[in-house]
């Protein structure tokens, strides 16, 4: 059996993944979704790593989407990282910092995509009734956090998986696999690819929770 960390992107909400905890659960795997106080401006860094820290087990795999990626390394103790369609941070860099440092916007642009849509950037590879959901909205998520120095210093040395979405309009596969060698050493060809946009662990939890168990 293996343990799950489950931490969610921006917005702190462990709903993203409650389509995926129970395929995990069925496989014999336990899954742990993290709620975060993403809407508290007095929150940073700090307070979430304590709230994984206190969630975790030894030797969980720990999952950061999207901003998440920021909070997996910070967590102690895990046995591997993986990180799906991931803000890949580096050592000292700010969220607020990383699309710049990045080059985010430029490559959404080359890949036809110039401004936000919430319907066409995260919600087009989803049923009707699964986009209804994600339109009612969650909690935002704080200035603070993207303000916050970050406390990386070096990335663990733990095995670190990438997996990123083939559609993902907010970060492109391409853009994923140059920020994923640039930072932490993994050849393009190495990030996993998976069907779906960059909330695939809603529109397509099978093939997430598949990858997540074959990362490990």
């Amino acid at each position: 059996m293996t343990t799950f960390l489950l931490l969610p992107g921006a917005g702190g909400e462990p709903w993203f993944w409650h389509r995926v905890v129970p395929l995990l659960e069925a496989r014999g795997h336990e899954a742990i979704p993290v709620d975060l106080p993403a809407d508290d401006e007095t929150a940073g860094w700090a307070e979430y790593t304590e709230i994984a820290r206190a969630a975790t087990r030894p030797g969980a795999v720990v999952v950061g989407q999207s901003m998440g990626a920021f909070l997996a390394p910070l967590v102690p103790g895990a046995s591997a990282i993986v990180l799906v369609n991931p803000m890949i941070p580096a050592p000292g860099e700010t969220a607020g910092e990383w699309w710049k440092a990045t080059r985010q916007e430029e490559a959404r642009a080359e890949a036809g995509f110039t401004d936000f849509d919430l319907d066409r950037d995260f919600l087009h590879d989803m049923s009707p009734e699964l986009a209804a959901e994600v339109r009612k909205g969650g909690r935002p998520q704080s200035d603070h956090s993207f303000a916050d120095p970050y406390p990386l210093t070096a990335w663990p040395t733990v095995p670190t998986t990438v997996l990123a979405a083939r559609d993902d309009r907010l970060f492109p596969l391409a853009f994923q696999r140059r920020v994923a060698r640039e930072r932490l050493g993994i050849d393009g060809g190495e990030v996993v690819a998976l069907p779906g946009g960059h909330l695939n662990a809603l529109s397509y939890p099978e093939e997430v929770a598949a990858a997540l168990i074959t990362a490990v």
